[in-house]
């Protein structure tokens, strides 16, 4: 796997992957176009861990309406300001998923598949999760 990021000017970066798609990444300034490379990181441990879960789900033969992720953490707040703790919030709505589904699916994802959730456990980041099924 490889990728490049590039300087655009300001605080703005463009980062590639190897077939050429970008990820923009910027600091809070007034403008905010693009999310900080830190809460890139929480996006990309919850779309990570999502498509695990989309992919468990659907070998269940359960339907999928929605599937989505609140994602809340803590820093540290002296440099290096890592994340300490993460909370995920998924919330599933299906017509015939029941709780135990998702709430087996966030575990497989969390202890055995997602590489991104792995990366902040290791590093020492308490990460946490709760699960919400609603009826469609």
């Amino acid at each position: 796997m490889k990728a490049q990021v590039e300087w655009k000017g300001g605080m703005l970066l463009e980062g590639k992957n190897a077939e050429g798609m970008s990820t923009y990444f910027d600091s809070h300034h007034a403008e905010k176009c693009y999310g900080t490379p830190m809460e890139i990181m929480l996006q990309a441990m919850a779309s990570c861990s999502i498509m695990d879960i989309i992919s468990i789900l659907e070998k269940k033969r359960k339907t999928i309406i929605a599937l989505h992720v609140e994602v809340d953490s803590d820093r540290a707040e002296s440099h290096p300001k890592i994340f300490t703790a993460v909370r995920l919030t998924y919330t599933l709505i299906s017509p015939d998923a029941e709780i135990k589904d998702l709430e087996r699916s966030v575990e497989l994802s969390q202890h055995s598949y997602c590489s991104a959730s792995a990366m902040f456990q290791k590093a020492g980041c308490a990460v946490s999760w709760t699960c919400i099924v609603k009826a469609s």
